[in-house]
C-alpha cells in the first residue's frame, strides 16, 4: 500500500477522497454502476456507529424490526408528493419468475409506506400507541452522478418510524431523534454540526417538517447528515393509508407520526473532516483499530512484549491489533496504520525494550511520546480521550473560521466565490427567491438553525439578503455535496 500515488488533501480534495478510500481499503467499485462493495475496514466504521446509536434508540424505547424490500407501487402513489419526490430515483420491476407482473414493484427507496400499511393493520386502540419501529437495511435511490459513501445507488442507513396519539408526543420524538444524531456526530465521529429546520423546498417528500443536522466540510460545503422527519397526518389521514385507532372516548382519531434517517453518508462527512495529506484519520470511539502494536526488532523479546501489550490492553477494552510480520520494514508498518488512520501506533524496539517502555505515534500530529509499559492499561485510554477531543476542537475551529455573516448579495456572492462556507444571512423565506439565489451562486438554503434542543429560533428583523424583502430569519446557506 503505497501512499506516494495519494493526491494530497490539500491540492484535490475531490481526488484525495475517491484514492484515499480505495488505498485505506475503505471501500472499492462494483461491477453495477453507481454501487459500491464496502470493505471491512469501511464496514468496521458503520458497524460501531451501529453499536454506539443502538443504545440510543433503545433508550427512545424504538424496537428494531425487518420489512420486504420490495414494495408496490401503489403504496407510494397514496401519498402523492412522496412519489414525486422519489419518481426520478426509484427502481422498478416489471418481470419476475419469467412473467411480466400484474402490479409493479419498487424497490424501497424509504419504506414509510410498506411500514405504514403494516401500522394501519396493527394500531387499533390508543393502548398501541405510540409504535416505535427502526430497521437497519439497504435502500436504492437511482443517482445519475454517484461517490464513494456521499451519493451511492444503493446505501445502509438506519430508519425509525413512530406513529403517536398526539401531534405534541409526536414532536417531541422528532427533536429527541435529531439530538440522538447531533451525539453521534459530534461525541463519536468529532464532526461538529449545525442543527435546524429545513425550508419548504428542502424538506423531505411527504413531510410537514423536516429538520437537519449540517456539517460542513474543509473545502466549504456542506454535508446533510442525518434528518428527523414530522409526518403529521399524511400519511395516516390524508392519503388513505389509515392509520387510525379509538381513543379513550371511544371516538376515531388519527395517529401523528414521524421518520427519522442515517445512513452510510455520514462515512464521507468523516473521512473529509478528519483526514489529511497522508491518508485517513479516524476518531478513536468509532475506529475499528484504536491502537496497533508493531515490533521494530525480529527479536523474539521484542515480539513477545508486543504480544502482551496486545493481551493487557484487550482487557482494557481497547480494539487493538498488532502487526509483526517479518516481510515488511517498520516503515511500511507504519505507512499502513497512517494511511488508514489508525488513532496510534505502538512500536516496540531494541531501545525501547531497555527502558521497558514503547513509542506511541499519534496519527493526527504525527508526534511521537514514549510510554512506560507498565502504565499502558492507564495512559492508552486517556491518550485515546485526548485525541477524540482534539480532533473535534479542530474541526470546530475549522468550522467557525468558515462561517460568515452576508448582509448584501455582493458580500454573499463573494463570500461564495473565495472562501465558501457557512453563510448566514437574512432570507425572506420565498422559495422563488431561494432559487435565484442557488442559481446565481449555487448557495442552497441549509437550515434554519436552533437555539434550543426543542426548535426554538431566533427572531430577528431585517431585509432579504437576494430581494430586499422584510425577513424574520437570518438562515444557514451553503453549497452542498
Amino acid at each position: 500500500m503505497a501512499k506516494r500515488d495519494l493526491t494530497p488533501k490539500s491540492e484535490s480534495m475531490s481526488k484525495w477522497y475517491t484514492q484515499v478510500i480505495q488505498q485505506a481499503k475503505l471501500a472499492d467499485y462494483s461491477p453495477v454502476k453507481g454501487c459500491m462493495v464496502i470493505r471491512p475496514n469501511g464496514y468496521g466504521l458503520w458497524e460501531n456507529i451501529q453499536k454506539n446509536y443502538q443504545p440510543m434508540l433503545d433508550k427512545m424505547k424504538v424496537r428494531n424490526a425487518y420489512f420486504p424490500i420490495f414494495i408496490p407501487m401503489s403504496f407510494l402513489e397514496k401519498e402523492a408528493d412522496h412519489v414525486e419526490g422519489f419518481a426520478p430515483e426509484l427502481a422498478v420491476v416489471t418481470h419476475a419468475g419469467g412473467e411480466e407482473l400484474v402490479e409493479k414493484l419498487v424497490v424501497r427507496p424509504t419504506s414509510e409506506t410498506i411500514m405504514y400499511h403494516m401500522y394501519s393493520k396493527w394500531i387499533q386502540s390508543h393502548r398501541d400507541l405510540p409504535i416505535k419501529i427502526n430497521q437497519w437495511n439497504n435502500v436504492v435511490r437511482w443517482e445519475k452522478r454517484t461517490s464513494f459513501f456521499l451519493r451511492t445507488t444503493e446505501f445502509l442507513w438506519q430508519e425509525a418510524h413512530s406513529a403517536h396519539a398526539t401531534q405534541e408526543e409526536a414532536l417531541d420524538t422528532m427533536y429527541e431523534a435529531l439530538e440522538t444524531y447531533r451525539s453521534i456526530a459530534e461525541d463519536y465521529l468529532a464532526i461538529p454540526v449545525i442543527k435546524g429546520r429545513k425550508s419548504e423546498s428542502e424538506k423531505f417528500a411527504g413531510a410537514d417538517v423536516t429538520i437537519t443536522i449540517e456539517a460542513l466540510m474543509p473545502d466549504g460545503k456542506a454535508l446533510q447528515s442525518g434528518t428527523s422527519h414530522h409526518l403529521g397526518q399524511n400519511f395516516s389521514k390524508i392519503h388513505a393509508f389509515n392509520i387510525s385507532f379509538q381513543d379513550e372516548n371511544d371516538s376515531t382519531q388519527y395517529v401523528w407520526q414521524n421518520s427519522w434517517g442515517l445512513s452510510t453518508r455520514i462515512l464521507g462527512a468523516l473521512i473529509m473532516t478528519h483526514g489529511d495529506d497522508e491518508g485517513l484519520v479516524l476518531p478513536p470511539r468509532v475506529a475499528p483499530t484504536q491502537v496497533l502494536v508493531m515490533n521494530a526488532s525480529k527479536d523474539a523479546q521484542a515480539i513477545e512484549v508486543v504480544k502482551t501489550i496486545v493481551d493487557t490492553l484487550k482487557k482494557s477494552g481497547v480494539r487493538v491489533e498488532m502487526n509483526i510480520d517479518d516481510t515488511t520494514s517498520l516503515g511500511w508498518k507504519l505507512n499502513d496504520a497512517e494511511l488508514e488512520g489508525i488513532p496510534v501506533s505502538l512500536i516496540v524496539g531494541a531501545r525501547e525494550l531497555a527502558e521497558n517502555t514503547v513509542t506511541a505515534v499519534v496519527r493526527y500530529t504525527h508526534e511521537k511520546q514514549s510510554l512506560e509499559i507498565s502504565n499502558l492499561e492507564k495512559s492508552i485510554p486517556e491518550l485515546l480521550e485526548t485525541i477524540q477531543t482534539n480532533l473535534f476542537r479542530a474541526a470546530k475551529e475549522r468550522q467557525d473560521a468558515l462561517t460568515f455573516e452576508a448582509n448584501t448579495f455582493n458580500e454573499f456572492k463573494q463570500i461564495m466565490s473565495a472562501n465558501r462556507g457557512f453563510i448566514k444571512a437574512f432570507w425572506c423565506e420565498d422559495e422563488v427567491c431561494e432559487a435565484k439565489i442557488k442559481e446565481e451562486t449555487k448557495a442552497t438554503t441549509r437550515c434554519l438553525p436552533f437555539t434550543s434542543a426543542h426548535g426554538a429560533v431566533e427572531e430577528e428583523q431585517g431585509k432579504c439578503v437576494h430581494c430586499g424583502k422584510s425577513a424574520n430569519h437570518r438562515w444557514l446557506f451553503a453549497q452542498a455535496y
